[in-house]
């Protein structure tokens, strides 16, 4: 079998394009905030999609604030959770200590249907507040449509 010189230049435009990915999100309890943001902003900049896909809690949940909503979608497994931001235990002998700060900031990425969920359940507490899947998240971030 001979190769051409089109089907070579196509061949290569294939290779040379730079393949979409998609995070699928399946199980997240979150970890540090500005780990996140920076993740976050790669894959905003990258113009890939979110695929919420299970379980997505706390600093994971900064994806609403950073990736464009219409790059994010859930499936009918996902769940997302918020509280109150921490400081890292290692600087508070093991203990949960609560950041107004850090919880501040967190709110600053929400979009506004997401804030109006936190304030609808009784605010940002200690306590892990949870969305399944159903009406009131798709309030905020639409299903996944089939060919995602």
């Amino acid at each position: 079998m001979r190769i051409t010189p089109l089907a070579l230049l196509f061949l290569s435009a294939l290779v040379a394009s730079p393949a979409r990915a998609d995070l699928h999100i399946t199980r997240d309890h979150g970890g540090y905030v500005e780990e996140y943001k920076a993740k976050y902003k790669r894959i905003r900049d990258r113009r890939e999609r979110v695929i919420i896909d299970g379980i997505c809690n706390s600093a994971c949940t900064l994806v609403f604030g950073i990736v464009p909503m219409n790059k994010i979608c859930v499936t009918p497994k996902a769940s997302l959770g918020f509280h109150q931001a921490y400081y890292d235990k290692a600087f508070t002998f093991g203990m949960k200590v609560t950041s107004a700060e850090g919880t501040s900031d967190l709110m600053s990425y929400y979009p506004n249907t997401v804030k109006d969920w936190i304030r609808r359940n009784g605010g940002l507490t200690t306590e892990m507040k949870k969305i399944k899947n159903g009406g009131e998240l798709w309030k905020i971030v639409d299903p996944c449509p089939e060919e995602w």
